[in-house]
């Protein structure tokens, strides 16, 4: 399975050196359901030129994205954090107070906010997990605080769902997530229940060789984690 992927990222990195070329910054709008208290969904992103940045959420107490989607409220507690490009943790956000609604059930303001008014141009990779599943150290391959614990808010707060207990309010919420990632020159989805993003997505992540490192890092990453 290494191989085969080792042999894509040559593929995807033949084509960027055709293709790839300057883009503008945009905003871009994700939405997703988790199916368990443990999972991770990553985003990759890239900032052209030192620039302000914003990533939030909106699926706790609901609003409009960026797409002009309604997002509902209701959604599980969300937390963000930023790895650059080599896996080192640069920013991280639980509750996004005085900057996010508040959820009309809950009463909470815990949708998460990372807003920079300059932020380094470079590829990163933004994280979305519950809260509570935090990063256990200062790089993504230290792994997160709940992982193989796929209940772990319900046992902790006790709702009957079994996942997804709020606990600001120890309710039950849903699996939905919604994320914005604004004025950036590309963002994909990658990672947990994420197909690979197709070769046109990958080739916006900057030049062919950094899109190609990110990959490599990301194909040793996950064969250490499985053989350990």
């Amino acid at each position: 399975m290494l191989k085969s992927h080792l042999l894509r990222c040559m593929a995807l990195l033949s084509m960027s050196l055709v293709f790839a070329g300057a883009a503008s910054a945009d905003n871009y709008s994700f939405t997703g359901t988790f199916t368990t208290d443990d999972q991770l969904q990553e985003f990759l992103f890239t900032i052209g030129s030192s620039t302000s940045f914003t990533a939030v959420t909106l699926s706790y107490a609901g609003g409009i994205n960026q797409a002009g989607t309604t997002i509902p409220e209701g959604g599980f507690d969300p937390y963000l954090a930023i790895f650059n490009s080599i896996g080192t943790l640069v920013a991280v956000d639980d509750d996004g107070t005085g900057f996010v609604p508040t959820d009309p059930t809950t009463g909470a303001a815990s949708d998460s906010y990372l807003s920079y008014s300059t932020f380094a141009a470079g590829t990163y990779t933004l994280v979305l997990s519950q809260t509570y599943n935090e990063p256990y150290g200062p790089t993504f391959a230290d792994g997160y605080s709940e992982t193989g614990i796929p209940d772990y808010t319900a046992a902790s707060f006790g709702c009957s769902s079994g996942y997804f207990c709020d606990p600001a309010s120890t309710t039950n919420r849903t699996g939905n997530w919604a994320v914005d990632i604004d004025n950036v020159r590309s963002a994909s989805e990658f990672g947990e229940g994420t197909t690979t993003p197709e070769p046109e997505s990958i080739l916006l992540f900057g030049s062919g060789i950094t899109g190609l490192m990110i990959l490599l890092w990301r194909s040793r990453f996950k064969a250490a984690y499985l053989a350990g």
